[in-house]
């Protein structure tokens, strides 16, 4: 009896931990705004991580790279090829953009899904990703589509509206539509791969056993990772879209 019951104990706890509270949220007051704290904290936890990455990378560069070093430039290679491979030869300033998109995604879903957030309680709703909040993944699609009006114009200047009639002034509405659903596909696109990702451990925790989640769980940080493939390859490819000018 003993055991039962303290694997009822366990298994209520996997429980509360893998929970979703709905529309629960802990406010900051900024001024006249109102902020979600949660995700400002799990944010500045991300960029922490990113940041001390990036000082360990830097600290003590060598000629010959040891695992480590081998490993950061692996990253940059490969940021580096996915820029190219999406903008063109004109890639190299954007690198920057699109490795930051990238990186800030990737760690993000991944510390929502291998760390419990949720066994850090607060006095409102609960910590999780960043990227499990609406606001933030609205925020990354309205910077990509900053970079991709500011690309085409620093390449064509005033010249780069012409498109918006080209082949014919017909397409003009539809053209303009185009533009503005961009960062509307690509911040939905995210939140909801991640947050039905989140939904169906949940469901299945409590439906069945802890061994038929785990499996889906690890599937789940596979997802993550394309996720922050695919919003970073789009992202570039917008931008080399807007860069050449044509649909």
């Amino acid at each position: 009896m003993n055991v039962i019951s303290s694997s009822i104990r366990a298994y209520n706890v996997l429980f509360e931990i893998s929970a979703v509270e709905v529309g629960q949220h802990l406010y900051w007051q900024i001024g006249g705004l109102q902020i979600h704290a949660q995700v400002l904290i799990t944010s500045w936890i991300v960029i922490g991580i990113l940041l001390v990455s990036v000082i360990i990378a830097v600290r003590n560069p060598q000629t010959i790279p040891t695992d480590g070093q081998n490993f950061f430039e692996y990253i940059l290679e490969f940021i580096r090829d996915l820029s190219k491979t999406q903008i063109g030869d004109e890639y190299g300033p954007w690198v920057p953009f699109i490795g930051t998109m990238f990186l800030f995604i990737f760690v993000s879903n991944w510390s929502g899904a291998l760390f419990p957030w949720k066994i850090i309680e607060l006095p409102q709703g609960e910590l999780a990703a960043p990227t499990n909040d609406i606001n933030t993944t609205v925020a990354l699609a309205l910077l990509t589509s900053v970079a991709y009006f500011y690309a085409g114009l620093s390449k064509k200047g005033l010249s780069y509206f012409e498109k918006y009639i080209n082949p014919t002034p017909i397409l003009l509405p539809i053209n303009i539509l185009e533009d503005f659903t961009k960062p509307l596909s690509l911040s939905f696109r995210l939140f909801g791969n991640i947050l039905a990702d989140e939904l169906v451990v949940v469901v299945l925790v409590s439906l069945v056993p802890l061994i038929i989640p785990i499996p889906v769980m690890l599937l789940g940080l596979f997802t993550s990772g394309i996720q922050a493939l695919i919003f970073a390859t789009l992202a570039a490819a917008y931008i080399g879209e807007s860069m050449e000018g044509h649909h």
